[in-house]
């Protein structure tokens, strides 16, 4: 097996684009990625898109993007795992370059999930949830994750301020990237005191819809190292990991392991420890989900992440960064895209480039992007080369 490198990455302004179509905002962020790489060819496409059948009303996503692109009959697929779909499709064309079928592929993520109402969309992210067991019988995922939090808070005495400082962090994190469709400041009184959305998560807990796309070229680490215009980014561990797709089937509502089972073999195969990991981008869909996702990366114990949060040391300058390109709490989360967008981050602050939110001597990096309510996950760790 081939070691693997990023040499390129590309992502768009993220927000409510309504003048671009899925398409185009693909596009974009892909030529940005080869651009950066400085390749003249791209051998294969893995693209994660959630649901672009609902949202726009299209699929056969593998053949329109890449003659859009204009790469010609390449081998391109669509890869979709809910909310993790992007993740899966970096770890896909891992395996691409790994197993020596291709040389430089590139992977992306898109989602336009502003053509629809509100209702529409709440219709196609449910999809990801068990639609007999969970779906039919009126639940959303903010009430999932909102029974996760009331657990969580129960067992542990985690507080709503805790949760609070979540959002707060988060977007104090996104206020420094220009990209992020949120890029404002928010105190822990605005998030408690914002609508109600399912107790006790406000809308301010929440992560929100979003258009946008993230893209990446990856190739292998020999070639890298001659062709690389910028210092490339090796991937040294990938891991994969699916869990029951319903929350009542679980023993405990308070960890999610799929991203247990995915972080444990991701960090075997890159033979590191949590402690050795200097900044990871988590898939924060609810305040609660950063929380818990901290503790089951193995970062702080089992009932300790709200503390974590509280005392700083997630923060931009505390002793594990989270989410420092703002999360999807801040930046969004257009649901195909988030985990290629949670590596575009990783490979910037790999690189010095992440400016006024980077992260002082970062060297390796950790992405954990997961769908529905952790029903699947994928966790991949970088490290400078």
């Amino acid at each position: 097996m081939r070691d693997v490198a990023i040499i390129g990455v590309g992502m768009n302004k993220w927000g409510e684009l309504w003048q671009k179509s899925l398409r185009d905002i693909f596009v974009e962020s892909a030529l940005l990625a080869i651009q950066d790489a400085g390749v003249d060819r791209i051998d294969s496409m893995y693209v994660g898109c959630m649901t672009s059948g609902l949202f726009i009303g299209q699929e056969h996503l593998s053949s329109l993007l890449a003659d859009y692109l204009g790469v010609g009959s390449i081998p391109s697929v669509r890869v979709e795992s809910a909310c993790a779909s992007g993740g899966l499709a970096v770890r896909m064309g891992f395996m691409d370059v790994a197993s020596g079928m291709s040389d430089i592929v590139l992977v992306g993520g898109v989602e336009k999930m502003t053509d629809v109402s509100g209702d529409g969309a709440t219709y196609a992210l449910s999809t990801a949830a068990d639609q007999e067991y969970e779906v039919y019988h009126g639940i959303t995922f903010p009430g999932l994750y909102a029974l996760m939090a009331r657990n969580h808070m129960d067992r542990y005495g985690t507080t709503r301020e805790q949760l609070a400082q979540v959002a707060v962090k988060n977007h104090e994190n996104g206020s420094k990237n220009p990209l992020a469709q949120f890029p404002h400041k928010i105190t822990a009184e605005q998030v408690i005191n914002s609508i109600m959305v399912a107790d006790p998560l406000t809308i301010l807990d929440c992560s929100p819809i979003t258009d946008g796309a993230a893209c990446a070229v990856l190739c292998p680490a020999t070639m890298a190292e001659k062709i690389s215009k910028k210092p490339p980014v090796k991937i040294i561990g990938t891991g994969n990991a699916t869990d029951t797709i319903a929350l009542h089937s679980r023993s405990d509502l308070t960890t999610l392991n799929a991203t247990v089972k995915a972080a444990e073999r991701a960090y075997q195969m890159a033979g590191v420890k949590p402690d050795d990991i200097d900044l990871a981008e988590v898939h924060d869909c609810f305040t609660i989900a950063e929380i818990i996702i901290t503790e089951d990366l193995g970062f702080f114990k089992k009932g300790e992440g709200g503390k974590a949060v509280e005392r700083g040391l997630t923060a931009l300058e505390g002793q594990k960064p989270i989410n420092t390109s703002g999360g999807l709490k801040s930046k969004g989360h257009p649901v195909g895209a988030t985990g290629v967008a949670q590596v575009v981050e990783v490979v910037h602050q790999l690189r010095g480039e992440a400016e006024k939110r980077q992260v002082k001597d970062a060297k390796i990096g950790l992405t954990q992007n997961m769908g529905g309510s952790g029903g699947s996950a994928v966790v991949h760790i970088m490290q400078k080369m």
